[in-house]
């Protein structure tokens, strides 16, 4: 099982298009305050996020209080700082896997990513470049972490459907 988690984030169209990642995917996910924006159900609507309802989320008052809660879980942490390619990672099959990303101005903090070498993990982008959008880096690593597992419960093929255009 995959869960998203991330920390303090800034951008309501961010967190919306990851929720339609969690929802499209099955992924759970953890936001962790403070939120830069409001997630109430009358927030939510009015924002047109009409699959919100088919995410499992799971709302967090810390870093500190998430990071103690599921420190023996496995994590990765996704970050321009990363010495590792996230491709280069075999993600575990039989675990909750967790994959963090930090605040849209900031990333997520030092202190922690240093604690967390091992697994932390860098998406491959031009140097003279600052960062992935939020929302597509999320989506880069749960699509990676499904076809690793071999896209479970997911359609794997599409249907076309001919349209008949009568004569004008």
């Amino acid at each position: 099982m995959l869960s998203i988690c991330l920390f303090e984030p800034e951008i309501p169209q961010n967190t919306g298009n990851i929720a339609r990642t969690c929802a499209v995917t099955g992924a759970r996910l953890h936001l962790v305050k403070p939120l830069g924006f409001d997630i109430s159900e009358k927030a939510v609507r009015h924002a047109g996020l009409d699959y919100w309802q088919d995410v499992d989320i799971t709302v967090h008052e810390s870093v500190e209080e998430f990071l103690s809660e599921y420190q023996e879980k496995a994590m990765y942490f996704f970050s321009t700082k990363g010495r590792k390619v996230y491709s280069d990672v075999t993600f575990p099959s039989d675990e909750e896997v967790f994959f963090i990303f930090g605040k849209e101005s900031r990333g997520i903090d030092e202190e922690i990513l240093i604690k967390h070498p091992d697994t932390t993990l860098r998406i491959p982008m031009r140097n003279d470049m600052r960062s992935l959008n939020l929302s597509n880096s999320a989506a880069i690593a749960a699509y990676e972490y499904y076809r690793q597992q071999g896209f479970p419960d997911m359609g794997r093929t599409g249907e076309l459907h001919r349209m008949k255009w009568e004569s004008l």
